[in-house]
């Protein structure tokens, strides 16, 4: 994948975001950007393969990657619904198996994710999965969920990539929003289970994780049709997020400059007004890439999420 740090000469080019399927686990976190980081923090050390998962396990944390094909789940209308479900069932009984049991952070980029298909959108029926996989390994406690983010890709299939550790991540919500899993019923049968944001703590070092954050205030879209108003009302939203974070991080304040971002676009031609306008708001020393992707309302245009890591004293 060809990510670029600056604009292509014709915009219309940039590279569409291909997902993660078929990657090895190292291959994953460095594509979503945060493998030196998790390195950086202590030694992984052994590799493993268990129901589907490719991963990594150190000292700390235990990482990994899986695919699900939808057409291997069968005997129902929503076969994305019941894969979802499944791969994380799995992702669960792993890292409970291997003492890492905190999930940290979830990639999710599945197919056609704005498609209606059985009467519902896809990206809805991803929710219902992920949703009850929760539900069923007893972990749908009130703010202890990752921070993540859901992608479209044009095809291939449902793929999870995710980070998890031995100690529980500080989770993070945003007061311009309100918590993806308070969502009303308008959003779909069952809200997006994830958390704004979450700070987790390696030995000497604390990483930020910053979800996919979009043109949302409350629960409702704004600035539709309007690439550079939902750009700017991101900038309101991750300034928020990055207050949350400074008021429970045991470092220094994270800084709008520091965060390395990926932005996803709806429309390839849209990246230059996108770029002016993140040029002026996250300073000339942020790290930004962009690809083209489906985001998971069909009435957003871009989406980004971001990352940071600050050195601090043993925890």
């Amino acid at each position: 994948m060809n990510l670029c740090q600056q604009a292509p000469r014709n915009p219309a080019a940039l590279p569409e975001f291909p997902g993660l399927a078929g990657l090895s686990a190292d291959q994953a976190l460095a594509r979503v950007g945060v493998l030196g980081a998790i390195r950086n923090g202590g030694a992984v050390s052994r590799a493993g393969d268990d129901a589907g998962i490719r991963y990594r396990v150190g000292d700390h944390v235990l990482y990994g990657i899986l695919d699900v094909e939808e057409s291997d789940c069968g005997g129902s209308d929503f076969p994305l619904q019941r894969a979802t479900e499944d791969a994380y069932r799995r992702i669960f009984a792993l890292i409970e198996r291997e003492q890492r049991p905190h999930l940290w952070r979830a990639w999710n980029y599945l197919a056609d994710i704005n498609r209606e298909t059985g009467g519902l959108e896809r990206y809805r029926q991803f929710n219902i999965g992920r949703h009850d996989a929760f539900v069923a390994s007893g972990r749908l406690t009130r703010g202890k969920v990752p921070a993540a983010c859901a992608l479209g890709t044009q095809a291939g299939p449902l793929t999870i990539a995710f980070l998890a550790g031995r100690t529980e991540a500080v989770p993070l919500e945003n007061p311009r929003q309100i918590s993806a899993y308070d969502y009303p019923a308008v959003h779909g049968p069952r809200s997006p289970t994830f958390s704004r944001a979450a700070l987790a703590h390696l030995p000497g070092q604390e990483l930020l994780f910053i979800s996919g954050t979009a043109s949302i205030l409350g629960h409702h879209t704004l600035h539709q049709g309007d690439v550079a108003g939902q750009t700017r009302e991101i900038v309101a939203n991750l300034s928020a997020v990055l207050a949350s974070a400074n008021g429970k991080a045991r470092t220094a304040d994270y800084t709008p400059d520091e965060l390395r971002l990926r932005v996803y676009l709806r429309h390839a031609e849209d990246q230059a007004v996108v770029q002016e306008i993140l040029g002026r708001a996250m300073g000339a020393r942020s790290s930004i890439e962009y690809v083209q992707a489906d985001i998971c309302r069909a009435d957003l245009l871009v989406e980004i999420e971001a990352n940071a890591s600050h050195a601090m004293g043993n925890c």
